[in-house]
């Protein structure tokens, strides 16, 4: 039998200044357990293998600490769940030994170059919450390649030990004082975004499910599917008026609808029949879907 590997359990929230001001200013956080300032360089290949294979390898500087830190995500990962590789460094080089799963992947001749940098302004909060530890982290700063930048301005929750289901409970605790977007790019994500051609709509990306895979674990992976294709094309909508985005945001709500009736026989109670019922309802921006 195989390790684990190791994981991270997690949800990124999007605010906008107006929301974060809010809950900054709430009783729901208080005063951050820590303060810090920090730049991460992300690496590739100059062919992209390493997004394409769905791998991303960041080195984080704190002070005079460096962290190397690669992470494996793609459309078949889970939208909450990650797993990764972190690793104490000496400098700002990337380390290609045999406890990164790059070299197993691609090989030991694996030739890397800085693509993009991360510069923010971090706080730390540790929460406990029924019998759960969370890590709350609020990140405010910019993703540059070059003279090009993107902003970043978002809140990742962590689960460090306990019941997920304490991860949703906090994160309602949230929306009650401040409305927000769940966050569906990853800073990485971000950064290639700024090297490539800019993108008018996202189409549903290739979800790959084997035959012996448990159903709810496929109606899990189809819904997070979904609901990536309808973000990504709903920020394109936020920004600008197009109408192929449009189209990719109603088809991301057909297929979860889709699969709100395929797998009905699963969903227990009353709110999965609430949720298609809004979801064949949905306006946004002044369109129907």
């Amino acid at each position: 039998m195989e390790p684990a590997l190791p994981s991270e359990i997690e949800i990124k929230l999007d605010l906008s200044n107006e929301a974060l001001e809010s809950l900054l200013g709430s009783d729901l956080l208080g005063d951050p357990d820590e303060a810090l300032r920090q730049s991460s360089t992300y690496f590739e290949t100059d062919d992209r293998r390493l997004s394409q294979k769905g791998f991303s390898l960041r080195i984080r500087s704190t002070g005079a600490s460096y962290v190397q830190t690669v992470k494996a995500s793609g459309p078949a990962k889970s939208l909450f769940v990650r797993s990764e590789w972190e690793t104490p460094i000496e400098g700002n080089e990337p380390v290609l030994d045999h406890t990164s799963p790059l070299i197993s992947e691609f090989g030991p001749e694996l030739e890397l170059e800085a693509a993009f940098t991360v510069f923010i302004e971090r706080r730390v909060w540790n929460i406990d919450l029924n019998r759960s530890r969370l890590e709350v982290v609020i990140d405010r700063g910019d993703v540059v390649s070059g003279n090009r930048r993107s902003p970043v301005q978002e809140i990742e929750v962590e689960l460090k030990d306990g019941d997920p289901k304490d991860l949703f409970i906090f994160i309602r605790k949230i929306d009650a004082i401040a409305p927000f977007r769940f966050g569906i790019q990853s800073k990485s994500e971000r950064g290639l975004a700024l090297l490539d051609r800019q993108q008018f709509m996202f189409k549903a990306e290739h979800l790959d499910l084997d035959r012996n895979t448990k159903a709810s674990a496929a109606f899990r992976e189809i819904a997070a599917s979904c609901f990536r294709q309808f973000r990504l094309n709903e920020e394109i909508l936020r920004q600008r008026r197009n109408s192929e985005a449009l189209h990719q945001a109603r088809v991301a709500l057909r297929r979860l609808r889709s699969a709100f009736s395929q797998f009905k026989p699963l969903l227990k109670g009353d709110e999965p029949s609430r949720l298609q019922g809004e979801l064949n309802t949905s306006r946004m921006g002044g369109f129907a879907f």
